[in-house]
């Protein structure tokens, strides 16, 4: 700046210029600072900090493909070609294009042409009346020429709006494929809850019958008997829930699907294309292996939401640029001209063309403070997106931390369900017989039922969460679908 103001004042020797200079300087050599995406407030590590992380691979990509389930991957293909909200993330992007050209449009001249006819007719007291009738063609021709690169600015500033919804479309369509597995997993979980409440219900079915005849026989009490008919009570009311848990899901799902939440388990796995819906398993899937997340240094490349939101932070570098030079004077070249004549074939006549061509510049000198104010809220826009931006990075490194740990935790926790399931099931079986033969009283019966009965819905639910929170690992990496 220093050598453009040395420049200017040798030409310019007259030193009442001088504050003049200084403010189209100060203005017009300014331009778009250069940030590059992992210019963050905070230092990052130089690998992840959970013990189950591993940087010797980059992120996965087609991860829908790693839980080897088929009707998994139709389901997600079929969401992302229906969904009505993945479908306005896509119109939002066309939207965005539209723009940018509508705010390049200032870079080239505009040029109006407005051919026409004027048919007159004037009366006259005593002399009657006269018509006439005249064919015009005029054009107008104006151009801002670009000087300082304000409109360019602007311009890049609609460039990067269409980088942001673009990530913003990618960033859609992981979060949707993302929503519908963990949708899905949550849908056959409830299927298998619901067997084995119904499971339940056969078998507190058994009991309460067993507790009948044993009563009738003189062998138990009547209290035997309400006590066993309030577990088979909670049991039934156990299952009615794991239904409206399924009902649930599958609205959801279709909603997700694009279709119309019928509730209806077998049409949801027809439209994924499976040939048999109804010997279907509904069974969860084992998680696949667990793959390396790469650096975290390498995830502000990887996430479109973050992608995003740099994207729209060097928008509005470049809208605070365009609006600090709205100060400098304004260089401008307009041209008018056409013809008019009574006959339509004089009109093509080029010597007939009258036209006019005006250069000028406006230097605004009082607005009443608009444009420091338009300069005043682009920065404070800056500031605010930037802020955004390093929460939002925060936020994603924490969603990968959060996420890792998971895992480890989850592992831990479904095996030790595995084993209780299986110490549960023995002692059901132990306490059965020691009831028969008259060991042991209804209470302690009824209790290894319901210990079994939780410790198989627990195993169920932290199985769907294992499998929900790889998902989320994947989705916090920025996975490719």
């Amino acid at each position: 700046m220093a050598y453009c103001l040395v420049r200017i004042y040798e030409n310019n020797p007259a030193k009442w210029l001088l504050p003049f200079v200084l403010l189209i300087l100060t203005s017009g050599c300014m331009s778009t600072p250069d940030r590059h995406a992992d210019n963050l407030a905070i230092p990052l590590p130089s690998q992840w900090s959970s013990g189950a992380a591993n940087s010797g691979q980059s992120h996965p990509q087609q991860w829908v493909k790693s839980f080897d389930d088929p009707v998994l991957s139709l389901l997600i293909s079929e969401a992302l070609e229906n969904n009505f909200d993945l479908k306005t993330a896509a119109a939002r992007v066309e939207v965005a294009i539209a723009q940018a050209r509508i705010d390049g449009a200032g870079l080239w001249p505009q040029l109006g042409f407005a051919p026409g006819y004027q048919h007159t007719q004037v009366r006259s007291a005593g002399f009657g009346s006269a018509r006439f009738g005249v064919f015009e063609g005029l054009f107008n021709l104006s151009w801002e020429i670009d000087l300082w690169g304000r409109i360019r600015a602007f311009r890049e500033a609609a460039v990067q709006e269409i980088h942001a919804t673009q990530a913003d479309f990618e960033s859609a369509r992981l979060s949707l494929a993302a929503r519908v597995g963990q949708t899905y997993f949550v849908l056959l979980e409830a299927q298998q809850q619901m067997r084995v409440a119904a499971q339940s219900v056969t078998d507190r079915g058994t009991i309460a019958s067993l507790v009948q005849g044993r009563f009738e026989r003189g062998l138990a009490r009547g209290l035997d008997v309400r006590l066993a008919r309030t577990d088979l009570a909670n049991a039934r009311s156990q299952l009615a829930q794991m239904q409206n848990q399924m009902q649930l899901a599958t609205r959801q799902l279709e909603i997700l699907l694009g279709h119309y939440p019928a509730g209806v388990l077998h049409n949801v796995i027809a439209a994924a294309g499976e040939t048999e819906p109804a010997q279907a398993t509904y069974s969860l899937p084992a998680p696949p292996p667990v793959l390396p997340a790469g650096l975290p240094a390498e995830l502000l490349a990887r996430r479109p939401d973050v992608a995003a939101l740099f994207s729209r932070l060097r928008a509005a570098d470049a809208r605070l640029e365009s609006a600090t030079k709205l100060l400098l004077p304004r260089i401008s070249l307009t041209a008018s001209g056409g013809t008019r004549d009574s006959t339509l074939t004089e009109l093509v006549d080029p010597r007939a063309v009258v036209w006019n061509v005006f250069a000028g510049a406006v230097q605004p000198l009082f607005t009443g403070g608009r444009i420091r104010g338009g300069i005043q809220l682009a920065q404070a826009r800056v500031d605010e997106i930037f802020n955004h931006y390093q929460n939002m990075t925060l936020n994603a490194f924490r969603e990968v931390e959060q996420t890792l740990a998971a895992e480890e935790w989850l592992r831990a926790q479904e095996q030790d369900l595995r084993e209780a399931v299986r110490q549960t099931e023995a002692a059901r079986e132990r306490a059965l017989y020691s009831y028969r033969h008259g060991f042991i009283q209804i209470l302690t019966l009824l209790d290894s039922f319901r210990s079994t009965l939780n410790a198989q819905s627990a195993h169920l639910a932290v199985q769907r969460q294992l499998l929900n929170n790889r998902i989320s690992l994947y989705l916090a990496l920025g996975g490719g679908i």
